[in-house]
């Protein structure tokens, strides 16, 4: 199969589909790779190393979508991109579609077979093993973001995380207590912070208090708990995720309005719409805004700061089902791999992700059956 590596182009996502050493595992099984000039950049790759793995390097997008059977990326495409996918084409990357109607509707239109990483499951569909990586290092970023905006300097309250001796530590609340949650507290605790996490799954908040102790209080996410911890915080993070579906808005603009003057909110679910009602997407370039005295941090692509990491985390994951897809085709590896087939999205013109149908107004295509009929 010849596999097309697209430089990103979101702004500031200096991530990359595939690294080196993932690009040498799909050519000594005889792919062919196309790897688009400098597209290993953000993650201090040259040209030349993705030659010495066996790649070619092209230094036209359009030639390696117009040439390749599989796209492999980390973001979703954008318009330009969209409007060079072609009918059969797979594309393999994140998409979150449920917030994003103009992309989903692009897809469509495309007929292209699109893969998301983020509704992939584990074999006995629980979890979402391409989704964890980028979660954790998310996780961890919103505590070094939170803890940056924080400084008065740039906006905040001007307090230090953990506090010194004889001095308060900043009051931490996490909301929801997933994957982003769990690593977000990791580095909060790690620094001294006073937390507290918000779930409705008890079984969840067991296992955080079990894990951390006295050093995290962990409450059963009411509503009028909710609004006591957000309005008594100086950092605000929102962990919150319905795999495939938008985020539900559980902080509200009155609330918002109410809170600690220049205390911070970091709202990590904003690539599935966010969990603040006063959440809109941001860059790196500009990463926050200041609602009724509340800044904001609402990056969409939060782990494309550090892409050494993140990329090399991702495609620990990712490159599994790349080579299998190249392996052994798009229907044999999405119908043979348990928790393969949820990350089927788009088919040929139709949307078989079922949340994504419902949240968008399109009709249902079964998975299975497309891929058998």
């Amino acid at each position: 199969m010849h596999v097309g590596v697209p430089k990103e182009t979101k702004t500031h996502e200096n991530r990359v589909g595939l690294t080196p050493e993932s690009v040498a595992e799909l050519t000594r099984r005889g792919h062919r790779v196309t790897v688009e000039t400098n597209a290993g950049q953000g993650i201090s790759k040259t040209d030349d190393d993705y030659r010495s793995a066996g790649a070619e390097i092209s230094g036209n997008a359009a030639a390696i979508f117009a040439d390749a059977e599989m796209i492999v990326k980390v973001k979703e495409p954008q318009a330009a991109e969209r409007r060079m996918l072609r009918e059969g084409q797979i594309i393999f990357t994140y998409l979150h579609l449920a917030p994003d109607a103009e992309q989903t509707r692009d897809l469509v239109d495309s007929g292209a077979i699109c893969i998301a990483y983020e509704t992939v499951t584990g074999a006995d569909g629980r979890g979402l093993p391409l989704l964890t990586p980028m979660s954790q290092v998310a996780g961890r970023l919103s505590i070094q973001a939170g803890a940056h905006a924080m400084e008065w300097i740039n906006g905040g309250r001007g307090l230090l995380l953990g506090g010194v001796p004889g001095v308060r530590p900043a009051k931490v609340t996490v909301i929801g207590g997933g994957v982003v949650g769990e690593n977000a507290i990791q580095m909060a605790i790690g620094l001294g912070a006073d937390i507290s996490v918000l779930d409705r799954d008890v079984t969840v908040l067991d296992r955080l208090s079990h894990r951390y102790g006295p050093a995290l209080t962990t409450l059963y996410s009411t509503a009028a708990a909710l609004e006591e911890e957000v309005l008594s915080a100086d950092l605000v993070i929102g962990a919150v995720l319905v795999a495939g579906a938008e985020a539900p808005k559980l902080v509200t603009a009155d609330m918002v309005r109410r809170m600690k003057a220049r205390a911070v909110m970091v709202d990590v679910a904003i690539d599935q719409g966010g969990c603040f009602e006063t959440s809109k997407a941001t860059t790196h370039v500009e990463p926050t805004y200041v609602v009724d005295d509340v800044v904001h941090y609402c990056v969409a692509n939060m782990p494309s700061a550090v892409p050494g990491t993140s990329t090399y985390a991702l495609n620990n994951v990712t490159l599994p089902y790349a080579l299998a897809l190249a392996d052994k085709g798009y229907a044999d590896a999405l119908l043979s791999i348990p928790g393969f087939l949820p990350g089927l999205n788009v088919y040929r013109g139709q949307v078989t992700c079922q949340a994504v149908a419902e949240e968008l107004g399109y009709g249902h295509a079964d998975a299975r059956k497309v891929l058998t009929s």
